[in-house]
């Protein structure tokens, strides 16, 4: 009998340390703010064709708030389908609300994996006009990506593909459209 409560104990316990872990792990990913349609959007389109045509980056997302949400900070296309609908941190809410560039060597961020170098600045549409948020992300920066050097070469990258993106967005709401 006391090998039974032992062991009835001992399988309690695991139980409870499993679900406490378990909702640790749930709790860690972020609740999504937005989900996108079922088709592909052009904002879709768009960041795959980018990763496409340019190997040096590791990643590319679009931020905004997308039509009908007021106040709804969201990333609604990128390289990481999987974090689309994800909510916005406060340094991209400012991005688009301001209209800063943020230069991020990740001086701080040692144990990232794999090492990037990322830079956020507004979106802009064909007109020029800031409508959102573009991040871009390069893989394997060098040993000391934060000397001036680095930062101006990665903000002289990002600066042109963001104005190339530019010129394939029309407004702001054709990025929420369907892909052709």
């Amino acid at each position: 009998m006391k090998l039974f409560k032992l062991t009835l104990a001992v399988a309690l316990a695991g139980a409870t340390m499993f679900g406490v872990a378990s909702s640790a792990c749930a709790a860690d990913a972020p609740a999504k703010n937005w989900t996108p349609p079922a088709h592909t959007i052009y904002g879709q389109k768009l960041a795959d064709e980018t990763m496409a045509a340019h190997p040096e980056l590791l990643s590319i997302t679009l931020h905004g708030v997308p039509p009908g949400e007021t106040d709804k900070y969201t990333m609604f296309a990128g390289s990481y389908h999987d974090r689309v609908g994800n909510p916005d941190d406060p340094d991209d809410i400012d991005v688009s609300k301001k209209g800063i560039t943020i230069v991020d060597p990740r001086w701080h961020r040692t144990q990232d994996n794999p090492t990037k170098f990322v830079i956020l600045m507004p979106m802009r549409d064909a007109a020029g006009t800031n409508i959102g948020l573009v991040v871009y992300a390069w893989k394997n920066p060098p040993a000391n990506p934060n000397s001036s050097e680095q930062e101006v070469a990665y903000l002289k990258k990002a600066t042109e593909l963001r104005d190339a993106l530019a010129k394939k967005i029309p407004s702001y709401n054709a990025l929420f459209d369907a892909a052709k």
